[in-house]
């Protein structure tokens, strides 16, 4: 959302690189989009407006350090971010910050990003730097939003930027060093910084809800599961249980690498026992970022490439579930709660954090009646509601509700095509004014009862 792309000192990131080569939809870019770096003050007036308590942001890595480096500070970009925390706090809204949300400085992908190993450390700095300038106003930070994304979109399919078409290597090799990178932040905040400023530090995690396409058959209970292992496992097991990868992965991985001895579709690096010790249990709380749902059945993938090759199992959706503008993206609201228990059971048996939401909504088109978002409602409502029944029945430990988002934005690959926001932006008009839309109003009626029908722990929350 914030645009200025090249203001004051911002380096280029591999989305404005991406945008640029004209890989985004209709040759969008995030040169302007919702001009967030010039619009603090209306951005946290549509806050006040809706009544919410916590507000995520994102900080661009490149607008701090142009080159990647912490050599290359630039000061107008780590001000930008003051000022957005100060306004914030001042309307009595919490910041909650993202460290790294997929726009990598370019400098460090001409030197091979999340594939370098030295990405670590530089990581590291950033992160510190972070803490250091902002941590004794912001009191909850996500070190990464959705990783998966970053290794299978941007190094396996290479839809998303940098545009790498590398399963077999790249994809794993991203996660390692996003997993080390996310320990060594968790690790400087612990050190250095939970005890004067006493926040919490997480990683938001995304992951769809999947369940055996016939139920009456174990293959495809066990594919299902190998879904969930190959998407949130992959990141959820080495953070939350024992500092490594799930031993199904690695199986499975080794099983095709026995399958397919001239063309092993996957490659996955493996940690030392220092590096297990140093990942195992970083995280305050688990940060989920949640959508949709699959139907899994079992499959031979051969000698494919990416999760259903490599996992031995097919997804697809329930024709009767609503779609949305996203060709991903199903409402299906009972996945929700499932994907809650399953959480719950399986990573906070023995470090038992609290689960912050850190992310859910749909898109619309950018079509038609665009104020009248009757789907995103129904999206909401069905999704909240799953939730609570959560808490309140299951009594899962859900402390935060995140709403995806405040505004409409630049949707990476997607470009302007899919609206995600509570408030239309007009991306015609020079100055980007904000419209709200009928999802605006219910939030904000949700958001005034927030105390009758939510248990005293939880908030409901927006990010940008």
């Amino acid at each position: 959302v914030e645009g200025a792309w090249a203001a004051e000192g911002k380096g280029e990131t591999i989305w404005d690189r991406f945008g640029h080569e004209n890989q985004a939809f209709n040759n969008h870019t995030a040169d302007t989009a919702a001009d967030s770096y010039r619009k603090v003050d209306i951005d946290v007036y549509l806050l006040r407006g809706l009544g919410v308590n916590t507000y995520q942001f994102s900080i661009s890595w490149a607008r701090i350090f142009p080159s990647g480096q912490k050599d290359s500070l630039n000061e107008e970009g780590a001000l930008y971010y003051d000022n957005l925390i100060n306004a914030l706090i001042e309307s009595g809204i919490q910041p909650v910050a993202t460290i790294y949300h997929w726009d990598l400085p370019q400098a460090l992908q001409d030197k091979g990003g999340w594939t370098n190993p030295s990405i670590v450390a530089a990581y590291k700095d950033y992160a510190a730097f972070c803490f250091h300038r902002y941590g004794d106003r912001v009191k909850s930070w996500n070190t990464f939003s959705s990783p998966w994304v970053v290794s299978h979109a941007g190094h396996g399919t290479g839809e998303h930027a940098p545009g790498i078409k590398d399963y077999v290597t790249a994809s794993y090799q991203v996660t390692h060093n996003i997993l080390k990178s996310h320990a060594e932040a968790w690790h400087v905040y612990n050190d250095n910084y939970r005890k004067t400023q006493g926040g919490k530090v997480g990683i938001a995690l995304n992951s769809d809800w999947a369940e055996a396409a016939d139920p009456n058959k174990p293959e495809d209970k066990e594919a299902a599961e190998r879904y969930l292992e190959f998407m949130l496992g992959w990141f959820a097991h080495p953070i939350f249980i024992d500092g490594d990868y799930p031993e199904v992965l690695k199986t499975q991985i080794e099983k095709k690498r026995n399958e397919c001895p001239s063309s092993a579709p996957a490659v996955l690096p493996s940690f030392t026992e220092e590096e297990k010790a140093r990942i195992k249990g970083t995280s305050d709380f688990f940060g989920l970022n949640h959508y949709t749902s699959r139907l899994v059945s079992s499959s031979v993938g051969g000698c494919t490439p990416g999760p259903e090759g490599v996992g031995d199992f097919q997804a697809k959706v329930d024709p009767s579930w609503p779609a949305t503008a996203s060709d991903w993206i199903y409402s299906m609201p009972e996945g929700l709660r499932s994907l809650l228990t399953h959480i719950k059971t399986k990573y906070l048996a023995v470090n038992n954090v609290p689960i912050y939401i850190t992310g859910n909504g749909m898109p619309t088109n950018d079509s038609g009646d665009t104020l009248n978002d009757v789907s995103r409602i129904e999206y909401m409502r069905g999704y909240i509601s799953e939730a609570l029944k959560a808490i309140e029945t299951d009594k899962v430990d859900v402390q935060r509700f995140t709403v995806q988002s405040l505004m409409d934005g630049f949707e990476g690959n997607k470009g302007y095509s899919e609206r995600f926001g509570l408030h239309q932006v007009n991306f015609v008009d020079g100055y980007r004014p904000r419209t709200p839309k009928q999802s605006a109003y219910f939030f904000a009626q949700i958001i005034e009862q927030n105390d009758t029908h939510l248990s005293a722990q939880s908030e409901i929350s927006l990010s940008y």
